[in-house]
């Protein structure tokens, strides 16, 4: 196999090799055991299998480890990319704002979120209101532009969720 060849296939058996490592780690948070490990099997047969030809050649060339470094690099990225695409999962948003009336909070509502609110102190015991949101992780996007609309100086947090139990969910 000529030096161009055995880098090409290296570079994109390790974007493989990569991609499949950070869906491993994400199920695994995410307490997917059983699929992870099936995944991490695939991993790291493809990863030995790649070192293995990448040690065992007799070419030398510093275009060898530039292949297996660039998979690396191009693997995160594709893996953190799909990963974004093809796993759902729920987030906690937690909005707070002096502005967000009665009125601005049913504009939420009507756009298909449930809203939970409770009147809360400042650091300059001026009144806010904040809100608790759970979202699909692909529903963001939305909601923060619905949110900036009403209010672009409200604060706002989110964070993954574990669990949801009970209450309005769409």
């Amino acid at each position: 196999m000529n030096i161009y060849n055995l880098c090409l296939q290296i570079f994109l058996f390790r974007i493989v090799d990569v991609s499949l490592g950070t869906f491993v780690t994400i199920l695994t948070v995410k307490n997917k055991g059983v699929i992870a490990t099936i995944i991490g099997f695939i991993d790291v047969l493809i990863w030995f299998l790649v070192v293995k030809e990448a040690l065992n050649t007799n070419q030398e060339s510093i275009l060898i480890a530039i292949s297996y470094a660039g998979g690396y690099a191009v693997g995160t990225y594709v893996g953190t990319f799909l990963s974004n695409i093809l796993i759902n999962g729920k987030l906690s948003v937690q909005v707070i704002s002096n502005y967000l009336s009665k009125k601005n909070i049913d504009t939420i509502r009507d756009n298909g979120y449930a809203v939970s609110e409770i009147e809360c102190i400042g650091k300059d015991n001026d009144k806010k209101t904040m809100l608790f949101i759970e979202v699909d992780k692909k529903r963001l996007k939305y909601l923060n532009k619905i949110i900036k609309s009403l209010d672009k100086n409200a604060f706002i947090v989110a964070n993954e969720t574990k669990l949801v139990e009970n209450g309005f969910f769409k």
